[in-house]
């Protein structure tokens, strides 16, 4: 991938990060370096995901969707702060079924925009109720008679998303899905957040914007491993 003419490379995207930290006067080690990014055209050989479908409306009123982005788990396979993507999904899957309900996947490729990913993915969930989940960690919760820039609850920094709190969102969303009106989901705060990641954050959003196919409808997933 090129950007005005220089390949966008692991080299090149550090420098970048390390030039906008500095305007904050962090050290060059704070640069996050835990994430798997395939900066090439290949798949990442460490694939979570198996499509074995086009993701058909759900009828199950105990399911809650669980929908990711393009690239999730295949060209992106962690979190901005390094959580793996297999261990965010097992987790959130155990936070849904700790409430008895189910959990399906879907990749949604057409967009990759969070509320849309989530609110076009609640569309298709029995319940109504769904989880919109970026590649780098943002999250959603979401249900389909909102708008898609209405949601139950948003986790729009990612720098601060633990796994615990992945496994809360999955037991919030199961909660919603049986009509209850939890408690939001507690999440840290920090200020310096933003500025340490908003860099990087803003280069995985354009890695997974580049794998958005509006020609393919959102597929059903299962988990590897």
């Amino acid at each position: 991938m090129e950007l005005n003419g220089k390949e966008i490379n692991e080299e090149f995207v550090r420098n970048i990060i390390v030039e906008v930290l500095k305007q904050y006067n962090f050290e060059e080690e704070t640069v996050p370096s835990a994430v798997s990014v395939n900066t090439g055209a290949a798949p990442s050989a460490g694939v979570v995901l198996k499509e074995t479908g086009t993701a058909a409306a759900g009828m199950n009123k105990d399911e809650v969707v669980i929908a990711v982005g393009p690239a999730f788990g295949v060209f992106q396979t962690s979190t901005i702060t390094g959580i793996p993507h297999a261990a965010l999904l097992k987790e959130m899957v155990a936070g849904v079924e700790e409430e008895g309900l189910k959990a399906r996947i879907i990749k949604v490729y057409k967009t990759s925009d969070l509320s849309v990913i989530a609110n076009s993915s609640a569309k298709l969930s029995g319940s109504g109720i769904a989880v919109g989940l970026q590649s780098k960690g943002t999250a959603v919760i979401h249900q389909k008679d909102l708008t898609p820039l209405n949601n139950l609850e948003l986790f729009p920094q990612a720098p601060l998303i633990d796994i615990a709190t992945f496994r809360t969102i999955g037991k919030n969303a199961a909660k919603y899905a049986k009509g209850e009106s939890p408690n939001p989901v507690p999440v840290r705060n920090d200020q310096m957040a933003r500025p340490k990641y908003q860099a990087f954050a803003a280069l995985l959003h354009i890695k997974e914007t580049e794998h958005v196919d509006e020609s393919r409808q959102a597929v059903e997933v299962v988990l590897q491993g």
